[in-house]
C-alpha cells in the first residue's frame, strides 16, 4: 500500500487542475511499522489544523489505516466543508478482530465517500455499512517506466514466477504440492517473498522431488524484480480464499503485465478486475489443480502474447489514467454531484 499510496500521490501532483498537498510517509519498508504510529500522530495534528484554515475542499487518505483519522477530525471538517474519503485496498477493511470491525465500521460511517481498489474490496465496505452510493470503485495503477517487456525465459525451460508475502491466502504452498508435480521436468517455479508459510513450500516441494524446480528467492529488492518479471513466462497467482485475509487486487499482476508476462490467476476477489481471459492473462476456478495445470501448458507464450498484455495494462493501468479517475472524482465529492 505504501508504494502505491507514494505514486499516486506524486501523479496528482503533476496535475494542474489540482493544488494538491501531500502528507505521506516515506520510509523504507524495515522502517516503515516503526514510524507508522508517530506519523499518524503528527499528521492527525496536522489535519485539525488544516481543517481549522477552512481552505481545503477534500482530503484524500490513502488507505483505511490512515482513515481512521477521519473519526477524529469528523466534526472540524463539517464545519469547515471538508469533504473526506478513503481509499480501501481490501485487508485493511477485512482484518479480523472486535478491535478491527469496530474501528472500520467507525472510519466507514465517518467517511464522505470510500475508493475501494476492487469491487470485491467495495462489497466488503458495503456488508460493512457503507452505503452504495458512497462507493466508487477506482482500481490501483502501476508505474511503466519502471518495468520493461522482456522476452521470458530462453531455451527449454519455462519459468513460472509467484511475488508476494507467503501466506496461505496467495496459494503458494498448495501451488507446489498440487500443480508442480503435473507440470514437465522443463517448468520451474521462481517465488519472491518472505513470510510464514516458507517452510510448507519447502516441504511440499521435498515431498515431490522437486528441489531443484522450486526456489525461494526471499525478499528481493525492486531491481531483481523487474528483472525477474521480464524474464518469466507467466505470473502464477494461485490464491485460496481465507476468512478475513482477502485480496483486494494484486498489484504484482500489473507489475507482471507492464512487463509483458500474463498471469495464471485464480477467478477470486480482487484478482478479477485485473485479468481479461486471453489479454493479460487467464481466470482458474481457485483450487482447481487440473485447470492451473491445462493453462500453464496452454497458454501462449510468445511475444505477441507479452506485446498484448503490455498494451493492456498500459491503457488500463498507467498512473495518469487512474489519476485522471481520482481527479474526476475530487471533483465530484467537492462540488457535491456524487458519481453514479
Amino acid at each position: 500500500m505504501q508504494r502505491v499510496a507514494v505514486e499516486l500521490a506524486d501523479e496528482l501532483a503533476k496535475r494542474k487542475d489540482l493544488q494538491f498537498e501531500q502528507l505521506v510517509l516515506r520510509s523504507a519498508w524495515k522502517w516503515h511499522h516503526v514510524q507508522c504510529a508517530p506519523w499518524l500522530a503528527v499528521t492527525a495534528a496536522r489535519l485539525y489544523r488544516i481543517a481549522a484554515q477552512k481552505e481545503t475542499d477534500v482530503i484524500l487518505f490513502s488507505s483505511m489505516v490512515t482513515g481512521a483519522l477521519s473519526t477524529l477530525i469528523r466534526k472540524k471538517c463539517t464545519s469547515a466543508n471538508i469533504k473526506l474519503t478513503a481509499i480501501a485496498h481490501g485487508r485493511d477493511v477485512t482484518l479480523p478482530g472486535i478491535y478491527q470491525t469496530l474501528q472500520v465500521r467507525r472510519t466507514l460511517k465517518a467517511l464522505d465517500h470510500v475508493l475501494p481498489v476492487s469491487r470485491a474490496t467495495g462489497l466488503e465496505c458495503e456488508k460493512r455499512g457503507m452505503p452504495p452510493s458512497r462507493i466508487q470503485v477506482i482500481p490501483n495503477g502501476v508505474a511503466l517506466s519502471r518495468y520493461k517487456v522482456g522476452s521470458g525465459s530462453k531455451g527449454r525451460v519455462r519459468k513460472l514466477l509467484s511475488v508476494g508475502r507467503l501466506v496461505r491466502r496467495k496459494g503458494f504452498a498448495w501451488f507446489v504440492d498440487q500443480v508442480m508435480p503435473a507440470l514437465p521436468a522443463h517448468t520451474e517455479y521462481w517465488i519472491a517473498g518472505t513470510g510464514p508459510e516458507s517452510e510448507a513450500i519447502e516441504q511440499a516441494a521435498a515431498a515431490h522431488g522437486l528441489e531443484g524446480r522450486v526456489h525461494l528467492l526471499g525478499r528481493c529488492p525492486d531491481e531483481r524484480l523487474v528483472k525477474l518479471y521480464s524474464e518469466s513466462d507467466l505470473l502464477i497467482m494461485p490464491n485460496l480464499p481465507v476468512e478475513g485475509d482477502m485480496e483486494g487486487f494484486g498489484v504484482v499482476m500489473l507489475e507482471a503485465g507492464a512487463s509483458g508476462t500474463p498471469a495464471i490467476a485464480a477467478d477470486l476477489e480482487g484478482i478479477r478486475d485485473v485479468i481479461t481471459n486471453e489479454v493479460n492473462g487467464r481466470l482458474i476456478p481457485s483450487g482447481d489443480a487440473s485447470a492451473f495445470r491445462d493453462a500453464i501448458l496452454n497458454y501462449p507464450v510468445s511475444p505477441a502474447a507479452r506485446v498484448m498484455a503490455h498494451k493492456h495494462t498500459a491503457a488500463k493501468f498507467s498512473w495518469p489514467s487512474i489519476a485522471e479517475l481520482y481527479a474526476s472524482h475530487l471533483h465530484t465529492l467537492h462540488t457535491g454531484t456524487l458519481l453514479d
